[in-house]
């Protein structure tokens, strides 16, 4: 077990490799100019978007043509962004942006992973806190943090989560096994948990099964818990989502269900609905509201 000075540095580390990671796929301003029918979204900075085909760029400009805009051209320095529009995202001629998300619900990961390059900010009730970032396009490993030294100098949680995501069938299974591993800040214990989940069906429709075993203090807990999780797209900028958590002990079942949606402003989510703890001994129906935002720094081709 990694004492409190492995795990910082371990921790520093991954920080490090995530910092770079992310800022090799920002560093790519020039985009690599695909096919002629390839179309490009591209933001200038007074948040105007055009979307269309290059058909000239050099180090000055980008003309870029469009069914709406025309041909028009574009100086370089009041560029902001350039992205490609995969073919997958255009829907009813409309385009329906890829759901940078898509590799998890509202708190567990399914079987999907983020591509190299890309990254998200995430935050669940202030409090939780955590960066992820796609190293290669099967594996990506996250940092976070629960910062209680805002509270009288109360111990802080901070952890870090590597995951692989392998595709067995192309849009249809997918496979990931990964870790939270984390400790708290002034103390020798060490918690986490080990999981597994397999994912059935493309990103913006999929259900997940998956288990994983906890642990704290050194030692595994005897039962695993079981996670069952989904999500649907419903419109252009919203998904409905599911995600349940089941523990056994001692024959008896408890857990965790959340029922919400999510709501795409931008390429930026929230994550909204209700968390409701079921137990055997439970009297009282409760409802614990949910809510969550993840800020994506998409790769730049």
């Amino acid at each position: 077990m990694l004492n409190s000075l492995q795990a910082i540095k371990l921790l520093l580390a991954s920080a490090l490799i995530m910092i770079l990671a992310t800022t090799d796929g920002f560093a790519q301003n020039d985009p690599i100019i695909e096919p002629i029918d390839t179309l490009y979204r591209v933001e200038t900075d007074d948040g105007n978007i055009f979307i269309g085909k290059i058909i000239e760029m050099d180090k000055d400009k980008v003309v870029l043509e469009g069914e709406t805009i025309g041909t028009i051209t574009l100086h370089r320095r009041f560029i902001v962004k350039i992205e490609r529009i995969l073919g997958q995202e255009i829907t009813k001629g409309d385009i329906w942006y890829r759901n940078l998300q898509s590799a998890r619900y509202f708190f567990s990961p399914n079987g999907y992973g983020l591509k190299k390059g890309e990254s998200y900010y995430q935050n669940i009730w202030v409090f939780y806190n955590q960066f992820s970032v796609g190293l290669t396009d099967r594996f990506s490993i996250g940092f976070g943090m629960i910062p209680l030294f805002f509270f009288d100098f109360a111990p802080t949680p901070i952890w870090i989560t590597p995951k692989f995501s392998v595709p067995i069938v192309k849009d249809k299974v997918n496979l990931g096994v990964g870790a939270l591993m984390g400790f708290v800040v002034g103390e020798s214990v060490g918690f986490g948990i080990t999981f597994a989940s397999a994912t059935f069906g493309p990103r913006d429709k999929n259900l997940s099964v998956g288990f994983g075993y906890a642990y704290a203090g050194g030692e595994f807990l005897n039962t695993p818990i079981f996670n069952l999780g989904g999500l649907t797209r419903v419109s252009k900028n919203s998904y409905l989502m599911m995600e349940t958590y089941i523990v056994t002990s001692g024959g008896q079942v408890g857990g965790i269900s959340i029922l919400g949606a999510r709501s795409m402003i931008s390429k930026s989510a929230i994550d909204y609905g209700l968390a409701f703890p079921f137990a055997p001994d439970m009297g009282t129906f409760i409802a614990i509201p949910w809510l969550g935002l993840t800020v994506p720094f998409q790769k730049q081709l």
